[in-house]
């Protein structure tokens, strides 16, 4: 029996523990991987916009998804009835599939670890206190500055239940709790409007986020990039230095860099870092991990945490670039097979109607021993991008573009007007290799990423230190 086994009553009240094992054991009898994975979610969010609640939302979700795998070909159906029945007609979708010609493969290595609290957040604060909580985000916004003339603050979370059995008798399970909270606010002066956000959150409970130094200190970050972006001047645009600053912007690192480095891609041969391992493909001293056990400043999971993966694998700390030399890629099961490698525990779902595929966790650069004061006196012109909003990137050239949502001139050594309209475009191997400082002052995000592949999105988490990068194109309007 799991750790989780009181929880894993919302999965198992159709259906017998033991008779699901043996008929994910009959339909899995011609593959040599593959698995059963059992979910419950519940999940809320609230909405406080323009003054009111405008919405209030909860939802209870429940289903399973039978993966058979034989080879390099992957059969997978899924359904949102947990019964003998309905898992039984989802193994006749595997008859399809060759039978395996090659040993099962080995289970994953059994894991007690556990990142973060079972309880739900859901449970913990009644529906009036979350819509007080967030009444006093919307009246605290708008008397910090007469300027301030939209808010929008928001709050979610939700609660998954996960079990994961497989036909070699495996079983493992999870229980999964997130939290988040967002404060947006509008601001204007002589007609000019400019936005600013803010967001905090993690796997754990509302109790930290109801907190008044928490909200409020969402409330002054959000409104400070407002007040800030309403002094903007056109972005310059042309190839130039750029420093890049610690925390959020990781996300460069995470499209650019982090996608290519994931097993798929390069087991197909399709990353601009496919085959490339022992090779240099960075400056000295960049070194970038992946690790999917790390816990926040009070001890609990942070947003891509996960005690084990979507396949049963725990997560681990996995070097993959150290000190400018490629080391490894992040793994699930059957890349890791099909490759000749370990799995890493990177194998995840969005949810029960999905195949897990390789993906991050909490992708990071490491610190460096530069002093970021010293860093930003070496350019004598270029840009400060302080935060990023959106980005695209191209996983076989690895070509990126990022917009920043707060930047900022940098001029003899001392930063400038802010600016707006800056996107910073490149490529994550080229960009590597141009970074000429490595500042000494690591942060992670505070919680609020999201990652999208593959039609899939999961929670993520990021971080680095302030970079200094030369040779970077800045698009702009100036």
């Amino acid at each position: 029996m799991t750790a989780s086994d009181p929880a894993a009553a919302h999965l198992f009240r159709q259906l017998d523990p033991a008779r699901a094992q043996a008929i994910t054991a009959d339909a899995l009898k011609a593959c040599d991987d593959g698995e059963l994975y059992l979910q419950f979610t519940a999940a809320e969010s609230f909405l406080f916009d323009d003054g009111r609640l405008k919405t209030a939302d909860y939802s209870r979700d429940a289903g399973f998804g039978l993966r058979g795998v034989s080879g390099e070909m992957t059969g997978f159906a899924h359904g949102n009835e947990i019964s003998e029945a309905a898992i039984r007609r989802a193994g006749e979708t595997l008859q399809l599939l060759d039978p395996a010609t090659a040993a099962p493969a080995a289970p994953p290595r059994q894991n007690n670890r556990h990142l973060y609290t079972a309880a739900s957040p859901l449970d913990g604060i009644g529906f009036a206190e979350k819509v007080k909580l967030l009444e006093m985000i919307d009246a605290a916004a708008r008397a910090r500055d007469p300027r301030v003339v939209q808010v929008s603050a928001s709050i979610a979370a939700n609660w998954s239940v996960i079990e994961i059995l497989r036909a070699d008798g495996f079983r493992a399970g999870d229980v999964r709790p997130m939290v988040r909270l967002n404060v947006g606010i509008v601001v204007e002066r002589d007609g000019r409007r400019e936005t600013g956000s803010f967001g905090i959150g993690g796997r754990r409970l509302y109790d930290d986020l109801f907190a008044p130094e928490t909200w409020n200190r969402a409330i002054d970050e959000a409104l400070a990039q407002a007040l800030t972006n309403l002094d903007s001047v056109a972005a310059p645009a042309g190839e130039m230095t750029v420093l890049v600053g610690p925390g959020w912007p990781g996300i460069l690192l995470h499209e650019a860099v982090g996608h290519g480095l994931e097993g798929d891609f390069n087991r197909k041969g399709t990353s601009a870092f496919s085959g490339r391992i022992g090779e240099r493909v960075g400056a000295p001293g960049v070194t970038v991990v992946d690790d999917g056990t790390m816990l926040g400043a009070n001890g609990q999971g942070r947003r891509g945490s996960l005690s084990i993966d979507d396949e049963g694998t725990p997560t681990q700390e996995n070097v993959l670039i150290e000190d400018g030399i490629l080391k490894g890629y992040m793994q699930d099961r059957l890349n890791a097979r099909l490759m000749g490698v370990a799995a890493t525990g990177n194998g995840r779902r969005e949810n029960y109607a999905h195949a897990p595929m390789p993906r991050m966790t909490n992708t990071f650069m490491k610190a460096g021993n530069d002093d970021p004061a010293e860093l930003l006196s070496r350019v004598k012109s270029g840009i400060f991008a302080k935060s990023f909003g959106g980005g695209q990137v191209d996983i076989v050239s690895g070509k990126f573009v990022f917009s920043c949502t707060e930047a900022y001139k940098i001029e003899n050594g001392k930063l400038g007007a802010p600016i707006k309209g800056a996107t910073l475009i490149g490529d994550g191997p080229t960009v590597l290799t141009r970074v000429k400082g490595i500042g000494n002052d690591f942060a992670l995000d505070e919680g609020v990423g999201v990652c999208g592949k593959g039609g899939q999105s999961v929670p993520a988490g990021v971080g680095q230190p302030t970079l200094l990068v030369e040779g970077l194109t800045v698009g702009g309007t100036g």
